[in-house]
């Protein structure tokens, strides 16, 4: 139960998105949907694990170009002795044309959103400064939805 705990507050977002600074209104607004396709959970000893995981990703929004953009998350969390946990890691994902897309995200031990920014693109994704906020909205450990925003150009 620990991994699903773990996959609910840190991939949550995973995949997915971000924390804008609070001078800039979100612009672009939406959810990701991911499905946990792979976990695993070291025990590092003296209440410390470690977990990795990966997602299929679906971002849904009405107002950016990432509607449909489709793709895989992969990430870590690291849970110390006081049961918080910190996460971190990348998604890459493609549009319908195959134009790619990629993010780095985070989550600090404890925090309820996280952040993410873009970090590379081809076709129109490229040059993309975009940054934001996750924050997740449902998990079961094994499907998770978050609501993200941000700042799109």
């Amino acid at each position: 139960m620990k991994t699903a705990k773990l996959l609910r507050n840190g991939c949550i977002v995973g995949t997915g998105l971000l924390l804008c600074g609070t001078a800039f209104a979100d612009n672009c607004t939406g959810y990701d949907a991911l499905v946990t396709t792979s976990a695993e959970t070291r025990d590092l000893g003296n209440g410390m694990t470690l977990t990795t995981f990966q997602s299929e990703s679906i971002l849904i929004t009405d107002n950016s170009i990432y509607n449909l953009v489709t793709g895989q998350c992969s990430g870590t969390a690291l849970t110390t002795p006081d049961g918080k946990a910190r996460s971190n890691g990348h998604c890459a994902r493609h549009d319908k044309d195959g134009h790619t897309q990629s993010i780095e995200w985070s989550q600090g031990a404890g925090a309820e959103k996280g952040t993410w920014k873009s970090t590379g693109g081809t076709g129109k994704f490229a040059g993309k400064t975009d940054s934001g906020w996750f924050q997740n909205v449902r998990s079961d450990g094994k499907m998770a939805v978050t609501k993200w925003g941000g700042n799109c150009n």
